[in-house]
C-alpha cells in the first residue's frame, strides 16, 4: 500500500484511500479520522461531558430524545439517531428501530427465546435485536 501526504493550506483536509477490500488498517484509519473530527458531547443535569465512541455501549431513543449509555450512566445527545448512525465507526450497528449498538461493548447474546436475539451490554443494559435488523447484525458478527 502506498501513502502520500500533500500539505496545502488552501485546500480542505481530506483522506482518500484506494483499496481492494476493507481491511483492519482501513477501518483503523477511518476510526482515527472520525475520532478527530466527530465529537460526542453528552449532557446530564446541566453538565456536558465529551464522550468517545469506544466508551458508548449504545445509543437509544426514549421520549424522542437520544441517549448514550456508558459505564458512567446515561447521557443525552443532541442530534438524531440516524445522524449518529451515519457518523458512527464501523463497530456500531442498528439492532432495532431505536437502538444503535457498539459491537465491542456487547457482553453476550441470548438466543433462548425462539426467534429473538437478546443483547446484554457490558454496562448491564439489555435490549433485543429486531427481526428486521437480525440479518444485518448476524452478518456483521459473522454468524450464519
Amino acid at each position: 500500500m502506498k501513502c502520500r501526504v500533500v500539505i496545502d493550506p488552501q485546500r480542505e483536509e481530506e483522506i482518500v484511500i484506494y483499496t481492494h477490500a476493507r481491511t483492519p488498517l482501513v477501518e483503523a484509519v477511518e476510526a482515527l479520522t472520525r475520532d478527530a473530527s466527530e465529537r460526542l458531547i453528552g449532557y446530564r443535569e446541566g453538565e456536558g461531558l465529551r464522550l468517545s465512541w469506544q466508551e458508548v455501549c449504545c445509543f437509544t431513543v426514549e421520549d424522542n430524545k437520544v441517549y448514550a449509555l456508558t459505564a458512567q450512566g446515561k447521557w443525552m445527545i443532541k442530534g438524531r439517531l440516524y445522524q449518529l448512525e451515519e457518523a458512527a465507526p464501523p463497530t456500531f450497528v442498528k439492532i432495532n428501530q431505536s437502538t444503535l449498538a457498539n459491537l465491542k461493548q456487547i457482553e453476550r447474546f441470548d438466543t433462548s427465546i425462539a426467534g429473538t436475539l437478546k443483547v446484554k451490554f457490558k454496562n448491564g443494559t439489555v435490549d433485543y435485536v429486531s427481526r428486521r435488523n437480525l440479518k444485518q447484525v448476524k452478518e456483521r458478527l459473522g454468524i450464519r
